[in-house]
């Protein structure tokens, strides 16, 4: 067995808190770039904006917005390891040290319906864990505005509804979303499972790099076709119309019960603050 003490952890997420808070992840500023080259008028102006705000936040380190978000952990952990402490302890000690190193906007309230009060220090994160084969430990970390968030949807599709129902209700949850998830989007989606199963579907789509191919040919091919319905809606950057509406959709899919098709959409802003690191 491995042993890992969870200090390796919260010093992982203190940094990852410290860094990609001011940075867009390569891949989303680089299709940042490539989608800015086919625009034109208030759309391109609106590239060009997001593209200069993503240099001046890096440069002079300061955040690319101003909703830092609540972090959202995916601790994949491998059969022959051991941690060393209390993990959970050592995840959210790394939340409270990045953000208040870094004067990072503190978002999370403890009730969530009476008292709303602020926690002062970004703390908890919400923490899912599953196990995979040998002695690593890999960590998916995502810094999720609430803007965008908040435009999340899932519906309970009946099964003849297919992928036509799918689809519609995709782009009825963009369509709605609209300027108030800071386009341009990239859309997960979840499909299958059971009610509590795609959400979670659709936000670990938003952890997949947007150079990554869908596996399945089927739902790469979905993808592509929601992608191009999306980009036609002419909402565009920041809302002020234009061909990109969303930088990528995303996919993923579990096993579901024959009297069912579950349907999740977690829509990101284009700021995606996400980051994996393998120990």
């Amino acid at each position: 067995m491995r042993l890992i003490n969870v200090d390796t952890i919260k010093e992982i997420i203190r940094e990852s808190c410290s860094s990609l808070l001011f940075n867009y992840p390569s891949d989303i500023e680089e299709a940042m770039s490539l989608a800015a080259e086919k625009e034109e008028g208030r759309a391109k102006k609106a590239f060009e904006l997001l593209l200069e705000n993503s240099r001046i936040a890096s440069q002079k380190h300061i955040p690319i917005c101003q909703d830092t978000g609540m972090v959202i952990v995916f601790v994949h952990v491998g059969k022959e390891v051991l941690f060393e402490g209390n993990i959970d302890e050592a995840i959210n000690d790394g939340v409270r040290i990045g953000y208040r190193q870094e004067y990072l906007r503190q978002s999370v309230v403890d009730d969530p319906l009476f008292k709303r009060e602020n926690t002062k220090d970004n703390a908890p994160a919400i923490i899912y864990y599953d196990y995979i084969d040998g002695d690593r430990v890999i960590i998916e970390m995502m810094a999720k505005g609430f803007g965008s968030e908040n435009t999340s949807k899932i519906a309970m599709l009946k099964p003849a509804q297919g992928v036509e129902g799918v689809k519609n209700f995709v782009l009825d949850t963009v369509k709605q979303a609209g300027p108030n998830a800071c386009p341009p989007m990239i859309v997960g989606v979840g499909i299958g499972g059971s009610f509590e199963l795609a959400p979670l579907l659709a936000k670990k789509a938003l952890l997949r790099e947007l150079t990554d191919v869908n596996p399945d040919p089927n739902y790469h091919q979905l993808e592509d076709e929601l992608l191009a319905l999306i980009n036609q809606l002419n909402i565009g950057p920041l809302g002020l119309k234009g061909k990109t509406t969303a930088l990528k959709v995303q996919i993923e899919y579990y096993p579901t019960h024959i009297a069912a098709l579950p349907v999740a959409v977690n829509i990101c802003c284009h700021v995606s603050r996400h980051t994996k690191v393998v120990i």
